[in-house]
């Protein structure tokens, strides 16, 4: 196990690097740090802006292979990701926001899992029954609904609750308050800012695990070692969950894994409706503003989660599946 789990750091390790330069490549070809000073009034003088570029090792009057060898040379030696191009530092905006997004990411991953399998079980076990019936309407409905609207929504019921309470419960806007101090203030005011965030993502991603977990399950649930698990005397319920339950989910898992890495980048939509500064949210900010060096941050932590996610699934397969062991 552990020589086979090697082999995978090492190979997805090689994909990473690869994909990371390939990246920066991109980016430097399609994207231009220099019509960030165009628009200026006044306008800078030429070697002003080529002196500016120079010192953020932006200039695109530089050969590329030099840039990228500057670049490499500082993130592999100094683990220096570079500077945007109004010289702030890349480091200091991907350390921020990967926080701020592990917090949102976090919780809202493992609710989604638990309630989508947790219903998948449920309504598998009561097929074509009222509830089941019912619950797949629900999933269906919020499987369609776009994020937008969604998010919308609930910022909607946020703000309803809080006029109706009399005070304010939930916080719709930013991942923290600048005026607050102490622990329990403190943690008070995050798990505030937290809530409806996490109730919009948990919304439009726990309906496919749901509906995934009860098309598995009921593939598997009739099937012979079941039948004899019950023939043992175990309840039909018991039996689902021991037997039936642990090969269905093993697809479920990786599944999981795999949208980790997608959830963290992609989630613009969220993080733009409720002002959470995280990375998708920095993703989109870079592009716009020409940051070649945020933009590969950001792909190279994307990359690297994406490996971590292949290689959890790896362990999930071989933890839940006896064959492969």
């Amino acid at each position: 196990m552990i020589g086979y789990l090697t082999k995978r750091i090492a190979g997805w390790a090689v994909l990473v690097f690869l994909a990371t330069n390939l990246t920066y490549f991109l980016a430097s070809w399609f994207l231009d740090p220099r019509s960030n000073y165009a628009q200026r009034k006044p306008p800078l003088p030429a070697q002003v802006v080529d002196t500016t570029l120079d010192s953020y090792n932006l200039n695109d009057k530089t050969p590329i292979l030099e840039r990228w060898w500057t670049w490499l040379e500082g993130v592999v030696v100094h683990w220096d990701w570079g500077a945007t191009p109004v010289g702030t530092s890349v480091n200091a905006q991907i350390g921020f926001r990967l926080a701020a997004s592990a917090q949102l990411i976090a919780g809202a991953t493992v609710i989604s899992t638990l309630l989508g399998i947790a219903l998948g079980v449920y309504t598998a076990l009561r097929q074509y029954r009222l509830s089941d019936r019912a619950w797949q309407f629900v999933s269906i409905v919020m499987f369609v609904v776009p994020v937008a609207v969604a998010g919308l929504a609930v910022v909607l019921l946020g703000i309803t609750i809080n006029q109706q309470v009399g005070h304010t419960v939930f916080l719709v806007s930013g991942s923290s308050s600048v005026d607050v101090h102490g622990f329990l203030p403190v943690l008070v005011d995050r798990i505030q800012h937290l809530i409806l965030p996490t109730i919009t993502l948990v919304v439009v991603s726990y309906a496919g695990l749901h509906m995934l977990q009860r098309s598995l399950l009921l593939d598997t649930i009739n099937a012979d070692y079941v039948r004899t698990a019950r023939a043992k005397g175990l309840t039909r319920g018991v039996a689902v969950r021991r037997h039936a339950l642990r090969t269905a989910i093993i697809p479920v898992a990786v599944g999981v894994a795999f949208a980790i890495p997608a959830v963290f980048t992609g989630a613009v939509i969220t993080e733009t409706i409720f002002g959470w500064e995280g990375m998708g949210r920095y993703f989109v900010t870079s592009i716009n503003t020409n940051d070649v060096h945020g933009v590969v941050a950001v792909a190279a932590f994307g990359a690297l989660v994406t490996a971590v996610g292949a290689i959890l699934a790896d362990v999930a397969v071989v933890s839940l599946d006896p064959r492969v062991r």
